[in-house]
């Protein structure tokens, strides 16, 4: 059973809103939606080789790092895969909150990392709130989903032709 994180509200928006322009996820969002996230905003601390979310959880927040390295491996048969490295400015977690699907990989602290993180319930509360911002936030989420997705089968065929590689 994983811990539950302490989260704080993420207070420093003179250093943070610069940043949220450089993040996919936030992309063509205007000034005043940008501010409207960053009030959504939390922050998670993490340490070295600590899980921030484990395969099979049930995803809450989305989550962006401020400063960090995360890995994301895919425990398949026993075997972990490693599947992508996530660093300053990098989302991940999106996709498993949007599908309400149970996380399908293992998310781990490679060194000190701070996180920023949008919590489910304060996103899907857009929708009624603020649906343009919600639509845009969807969108963006649909375009980083695709473009993961053609990462990971890239992936996914180099682990398999090593694999066949190593049969011969």
């Amino acid at each position: 059973m994983a811990i539950e994180k302490y989260r704080l509200p993420l207070l420093d928006v003179e250093n943070v809103l610069p940043m949220l322009n450089k993040i996919a996820l936030l992309g063509g969002l205007d000034d005043a939606q940008l501010y409207a996230v960053f009030r959504m905003l939390e922050t998670e601390h993490y340490n070295k080789g600590e899980f921030i979310f484990r395969q099979g959880g049930a995803p809450s927040h989305i989550r962006i790092v401020l400063k960090g390295l995360v890995h994301i491996i895919e425990n398949v048969d026993g075997t972990p895969l490693e599947l992508f490295e996530f660093a300053a400015g990098d989302c991940f977690g999106e996709t498993s909150v949007i599908a309400i699907h149970p996380h399908t990989a293992n998310a781990l602290a490679m060194e000190e990392t701070e996180l920023m993180v949008i919590p489910r319930e304060k996103l899907f509360a857009l929708y009624d709130s603020n649906p343009k911002l919600f639509g845009m936030l969807m969108m963006n989420i649909a375009r980083e989903a695709c473009r993961r997705l053609n990462k990971t089968e890239d992936i996914m065929l180099r682990y398999a032709l090593s694999g066949k590689r190593g049969n011969r």
